[in-house]
């Protein structure tokens, strides 16, 4: 059994313990908007918050986990989509096919919560996630606008 916070609400679940966090969240509580990707951590479509920090899910085991930490996925990232960053998504176009963009999300909120004004360096640095389109302009744009740095209106 495993009992974790997640986004906002304890729940408690029969799942083996080498379970990644990915599979747990996807088949045991219906939250797919974390996504699969590679399974070895590289790619970031699988990132949620844990205590705030961006974590990679397709490679921790559940038991790595406890009810004391608060994990957050994109579901729990805002209710009605009006996070910074989903705001400035949807301003800028910014995904195209949006399969990684969930965990580009994720990231770079986790980002905003630690530096609020990031320079592009910093963006490029901790904002890692593969994008199999190539929209990396357009990430770094909507990171900024909703950073409030960037000059894309």
């Amino acid at each position: 059994m495993a009992k974790l916070n997640v986004n906002g609400r304890v729940v408690e679940f029969a799942v083996e313990d080498d379970t990644p966090l990915l599979w747990a969240l996807r088949e045991h509580l219906d939250l797919t908007g974390t996504k699969y990707g590679c399974g070895i951590a590289q790619c970031g479509a699988c990132t949620v918050h844990v205590d705030g920090v961006a974590v990679r899910s397709c490679s921790q085991p559940v038991s790595a986990f406890n009810e004391g930490q608060k994990i957050v996925t994109i579901e729990g990232l805002s209710h009605n989509s009006s996070h910074p960053i989903q705001q400035a998504w949807l301003a800028l176009d910014v995904p195209q096919c949006g399969f990684c963009q969930s965990g580009m999300i994720m990231a770079a909120a986790a980002l905003l919560a630690t530096t609020p004004r990031p320079t592009e360096e910093q963006i490029r640095e901790e904002v890692n996630n593969i994008c199999r389109c190539g929209t990396y302009n357009r990430v770094i744009a909507g990171i900024q606008r909703a950073a409030g740095t960037g000059t894309a209106g």
